[in-house]
C-alpha cells in the first residue's frame, strides 16, 4: 500500500492521527495532517483504510 495526502483539501479534523498515529500526525500551528509513513506496514493496513474513509475532506490518498 501507498499512501499520500492533499495537504490542501485536509480540514484539519484530526481522525487520521487517531485511528493510526504511526502513519499520520498533525502540523501544531494548524493540524494539517502530516504523512508519517508513505509505505504502512500490511499490519495497520486497515488502520489506513479507516483513516482514509473517515476523513471528512477526502484528503487520503491509497494505491494498492
Amino acid at each position: 500500500m501507498r499512501v499520500g495526502v492533499d495537504r490542501t483539501r485536509c480540514c484539519s479534523s484530526g481522525q487520521c492521527a487517531a485511528l493510526a498515529p504511526g502513519v499520520f500526525d498533525q502540523r501544531d500551528d494548524d493540524g494539517v495532517v502530516l504523512l508519517l509513513d508513505a509505505a504502512p506496514p500490511e499490519a495497520v493496513h486497515d488502520a489506513v483504510r479507516g483513516a482514509a474513509l473517515s476523513c471528512p475532506a477526502a484528503a487520503i490518498l491509497l494505491e494498492p
